[in-house]
């Protein structure tokens, strides 16, 4: 519950305004077989931002070069019901997921590395001490790897998540801040035809709830003024499954879902599996950082530091 609170409170003010679509062209991924390993490479160093790190290069060329470009950093989208959870047994597209990691030593770096080596579904992790940036390249979700990294002894915050390069947005969150229900949906753009999406609450009641992506972000009545569902059945995402501490964690994937056409939209949670009741909370999903592009650590113009800001909470 803690570890929630902290995540839904500590998360750095997303863009809530719909933006129009026109902002939000997707850039084309070539299907050419001729494309080489090393441009594509040359591309994600870019959006990486640590091109300049000969250990860093050389780790990720070798792992491209293990994939077919140019969309190396995808598995194959899920089977025809659209929408695959960890729980059931499905296995989750791969991501290249960021997190800033209170690091300060070359042993800092080992333990990291050998923690986060021995979570299942992790392909890939590089470490950029200079920066306290840890990039992790897998399927594991978001809060498996945030809880390996806090075994380690050490402070973490996710701070990108995305495939490099290949889309202008990526990436969005909606964030359930309270008084009572609690939670975070993160949605990652893996292809043009996929996205991943996990979820974190507390405060529900136990048993079944139904939950949707709506048509509009607005809030002046809750869940009730967000509209109807979105595309159907493009926003139903099911049931969450509350256990008896009120808590539900979900990660799955849902094809023909694209991220940028949801910002401003919203996700409301229901007080049972019928969605026609007025629903219990909703949130606005708001554009989040993709990868490369959220390396700060000064939280306020104060100078107060990502991790000062942190033992505030």
């Amino acid at each position: 519950m803690a570890f929630l609170r902290s995540i839904v409170t500590a998360k750095t003010t997303a863009i809530a305004a719909v933006i129009p679509a026109a902002a939000f062209a997707v850039s084309s991924i070539s299907s050419s077989s001729s494309s080489s390993s090393s441009s594509h490479f040359e591309r994600l160093s870019k959006n990486l931002k640590f091109a300049s790190n000969p250990n860093l290069r050389l780790s990720f060329a070798k792992n491209i070069e293990k994939s077919s470009p140019p969309s190396a950093l995808h598995m194959d989208a899920p089977s025809s019901n659209h929408l695959t959870s960890v729980e059931n047994g499905a296995v989750l597209p791969e991501l290249l997921t960021e997190f800033m990691v209170d690091m300060s030593c070359q042993g800092c770096v080992k333990a990291v590395k050998s923690k986060l080596q021995t979570v299942e579904g992790v392909k890939n992790v590089d470490v950029d001490l200079d920066n306290q940036v840890v990039r992790v390249l897998g399927s594991s979700p978001v809060k498996i790897l945030t809880e390996a990294l806090e075994q380690t002894g050490r402070k973490a915050r996710l701070i990108g998540q995305g495939v490099p390069d290949d889309f202008l947005i990526s990436a969005a969150v909606a964030e359930f801040k309270g008084p009572d229900i609690f939670g975070v949906v993160r949605l990652a753009q893996v292809n043009m035809e996929l996205t991943r999406i996990e979820a974190n609450f507390s405060g529900l009641s136990p048993g079944k709830h139904a939950w949707s992506i709506n048509e509009f972000g607005d809030l002046t009545r809750g869940a009730a003024s967000t509209g109807k569902l979105y595309s159907p059945p493009l926003g139903d995402l099911g049931t969450l499954e509350v256990d008896v501490k009120g808590e539900a964690f979900y990660s799955g994937a849902k094809e023909k879902l694209r991220v940028a056409d949801l910002i401003g939209r919203a996700i409301a949670v229901y007080s049972t599996e019928d969605k026609s009741d007025p629903g219990l909370k909703a949130a606005v999903i708001a554009r989040s950082a993709g990868v490369g592009e959220n390396y700060k650590k000064l939280c306020t113009c104060d100078g107060t530091t990502i991790w000062e800001a942190t033992n505030k909470l």
